[in-house]
Order: structure tokens, then C-alpha cells, then sequence
């Protein structure tokens, strides 16, 4: 990156930092459990609401209880269930009409991070009915009160519950881009372990460890303040104490519990301290292969904190002392071990080290989205420009039917 532009960048972020103290950053108010759902909203006296899920979750039966609860209750609810494992400009245009159609009055989010981000944008549109997502890209384009939002989340790992981002694709370009907003942080959050027993193993891994990562970039960014780093630490220590356990016994209660709380946390942490290359390089991924969210993030992290090198190494030290992952007193020895750790979790629930896909003629325009989404908003530990981010879309690169060169190798094996 030519040294203008790192200029422009960490001055962006060191204005950014220095007023987070004043920014309106708020917490949902949680809610435990379905039953006190239909309280909280004839307190808000509405009587009408849409549910916003996705077709894998309302198949397997997750939203029947509350949709029971709020019956019961009185109260009108209509659902949408068909968003998509990464969320389309033309889903959010579904759900909004529904939502006019029904006279709806409020929303919840029901799932994991793809229906928070469409709930969240048909929020948007609805504040904002003649503006398009597209203009709400980035930062602070929404600029109204959305209608009351409550976030029931089925994953413990994307934190959206918590949080001011969105993260729509462009339902004709399947260009991927965040909308951050203080108004798309849902009022309530219901914590509900539940409905986390039947996720797949393989969804509780890659969805734990995109908590995961969202904790560990929060840390180790520069934006960081007392209570992000607190968020930060615990969420981290419940996720490498919990995770395994939930992955092998779904049904485990307590690590189900705890994973929920884990993802609150790094949502919260992330929210105010952002995130990093990972995330930008992940959410280009999805826009232009569909490749899922928590995949990417798995199998990423550990390649871009390798790639952080020394800029990383006194944060990744600190973590794993706390951690309990090291004792060296030589940051690049714990560092290192802290990285390991996390490889050698990624093997244990069977998460590949590469994603397949990743066409070569397809990299200088991913890290261009990757490079446009990060600098200057993320505070990253090293700034990077489009030539080392294409470094990282190599370094998980498949080698499979086309090698890195470019050239066709039906063998399966790099030419």
C-alpha cells in the first residue's frame, strides 16, 4: 500500500476510535426464552408482526414454538422463509412487500446470520422506501429509526443479533457489501438454547469458529477499548472451552448455553472494534461463490493471523497466556501456538484448510471488494493492499481441476 493511503487509512481509524465514546452504540435488551416475547411486544402494542427465517430452519420445525407462543397470545404472524445462505437484494424485496402486504408492524429475525442481515435490510428499506440497499452501503447511510427488531438467533456464531452491520449481495452483480448503521442493531436479543440442538455438527463448527473470529479481530485491531477486549477474552475462552463439546454432543445444554452467551460477546465486541481482512476477504467469497459465511472465516483466520506476522504476534501472546495455550514468554513462540490452536480445532471438527471454487481470473476483482470494504473502516493490525489480499485468496485456494497458474489439470493435481 503506498504510504498516502496509509496515511488516509489510520488517520480515518484513529478519528474513528476517538469517538466511539460518543456514538450511539447500544446493547439489545435480552429476552430469555419464547415466552416473554409476546409481553414485549403488547408492550410496544403491536399485533402484527413478520418473521424473517430461512427454508433449512423453519423445515425442521425451529420457529413452531414461538409462532405458538405469539398465537396464543394474539398477535398476527406471517413469515418469510425463503432467505438464502447469503442474503440477496431480491430477498430483501420479498420480505418488504410481504411485510406492506400484511400491514405488518414488526420484524423478528429467526436463524442464524443470513435472516438477521435480511430482516435487518428490510428494516432498512422500510426507513428508508426510496433509497436503494446499494446507496446504503458502508457506513451510516440509513439514518432512520427502523421498525421494533428482535433477533432470535439459531447459531452460536454470528453475533448479528448484536450488531450495527448488515451484509447483503446483489441479487444481479453478486457484488457482496455491508450496510453498517446504528439503527440495524435489533432492540432485543432472545437467547434460547433450544433451538441450537439440531444444527448440524459441521454448521456448529464453522458457525463457533466465525465467532470465533470475530472475537479474535475485535482484540487484536486497533479500536479496541476496555470493554471490547473484555467482550473479546471471555467470548474467546468460552468458545475454545466450549465449542468441541458442542460439536461432538449438540445436545449438551450447557456448552449450547454457552456458545450462545460466547457469540453475544463477540458480537458486542466487534460491533464498536470492528473486525479485519479476514471478514473482507470472507464476505467477497460469498458474494461471488455463495461459499458460507462461517466457512470462509474457518478456514481463513488462520492464514491471515500467520500472515499479520510480528504486527500480531504481542495481542495472538496475550490471548494465548489467558487462554492457557502457552506459557512462552516469546510473543512470536505464543503467538504461534495461539494460531496452532486454532488449526488444530479447525482439524478436529473436520474443517478443510482451503475452499474450493477459486478461479484465478476471479482474484484481482475479489480483492479489489475486499480491499474497498477494509481500508480505510477496518484497524487492522498491517495494512494491506490489493496485491497482498490476493496473496491470501491463493493461500486458500483449492488446487483441484485448475491450479494457481491457471492452467486446466484434470488429474486433480496442480499442474
Amino acid at each position: 500500500m503506498n504510504r498516502l493511503k496509509k496515511i488516509y487509512c489510520r488517520v480515518f481509524q484513529l478519528c474513528f476510535r476517538a469517538v466511539l465514546p460518543i456514538l450511539p452504540y447500544r446493547e439489545p435488551k435480552l429476552i430469555e426464552g419464547f415466552q416473554g416475547v409476546p409481553e414485549v411486544l403488547h408492550s410496544h402494542k403491536i399485533e402484527r408482526i413478520l418473521l424473517v427465517t430461512d427454508p433449512g430452519v423453519y423445515t425442521l420445525g425451529l420457529t413452531s414454538p414461538l409462532e405458538k407462543e405469539l398465537k396464543e397470545s394474539g398477535i398476527t404472524c406471517t413469515v418469510y422463509k425463503d432467505t438464502v445462505a447469503n442474503p440477496t437484494s431480491a430477498n430483501v424485496e420479498e420480505a418488504r412487500m410481504q411485510y406492506l402486504e400484511h400491514e405488518c408492524q414488526a420484524l423478528i429475525a429467526f436463524g442464524g446470520g443470513s435472516s438477521m442481515d435480511c430482516a435487518k435490510a428490510v428494516g432498512a428499506r422500510l426507513a428508508r422506501p426510496k433509497k436503494s440497499l446499494a446507496k446504503m452501503e458502508r457506513l451510516l447511510h440509513v439514518a432512520r429509526k427502523l421498525p421494533l427488531l428482535i433477533a432470535v438467533p439459531t447459531t452460536a456464531g454470528t453475533g448479528s443479533e448484536t450488531t450495527l452491520a448488515a451484509v447483503i449481495t446483489d441479487a444481479e452483480t453478486h457484488h457482496k457489501y455491508p450496510i453498517n448503521d446504528f439503527a440495524l442493531i435489533p432492540a432485543y436479543a432472545v437467547m434460547e438454547p433450544n433451538v441450537t440442538f439440531g444444527l448440524p455438527p459441521q454448521l456448529t463448527a464453522t458457525t463457533g469458529m466465525d465467532a470465533l473470529t470475530h472475537a479474535v479481530e475485535a482484540y487484536i485491531g486497533r479500536s479496541t477499548t476496555k470493554q471490547t477486549r473484555a467482550a473479546a477474552i471471555e467470548a474467546i475462552q468460552l468458545i475454545f472451552e466450549n465449542l468441541p463439546e458442542a460439536y461432538q454432543n449438540g445436545k449438551n445444554k450447557e456448552a449450547r448455553s454457552n456458545m450462545l452467551h460466547a457469540s453475544y460477546l463477540a458480537g458486542m465486541a466487534f460491533t464498536q472494534s470492528y473486525v479485519g481482512y479476514v471478514h473482507a476477504i470472507a464476505h467477497s467469497l460469498g458474494g461471488r461463490y455463495g461459499i458460507a459465511h462461517g466457512l470462509a472465516n474457518s478456514v481463513l483466520l488462520p492464514h491471515v493471523l500467520e500472515a499479520y506476522g510480528s504486527s500480531a504476534h504481542k495481542k495472538l501472546a496475550k490471548l494465548a497466556r489467558i487462554c492457557n495455550i502457552s506459557d512462552s514468554e516469546n510473543d512470536a513462540e505464543a503467538a504461534n501456538a495461539f494460531i496452532a490452536h486454532i488449526r488444530s480445532m479447525n482439524q478436529f471438527m473436520n474443517i478443510p484448510d482451503t475452499l474450493p471454487g477459486i478461479l484465478n481470473e476471479d482474484i484481482p476483482m475479489l480483492a479489489k471488494y475486499a480491499d474497498k470494504e477494509a481500508n480505510p473502516l477496518y484497524p487492522v493490525p498491517v495494512l494491506w493492499d490489493t496485491d497482498k489480499l490476493e496473496q491470501m485468496y491463493h493461500k486458500v485456494q483449492e488446487v483441484t481441476n485448475y491450479d494457481r497458474t491457471g492452467n486446466s489439470d484434470h488429474s486433480g493435481k496442480a499442474a
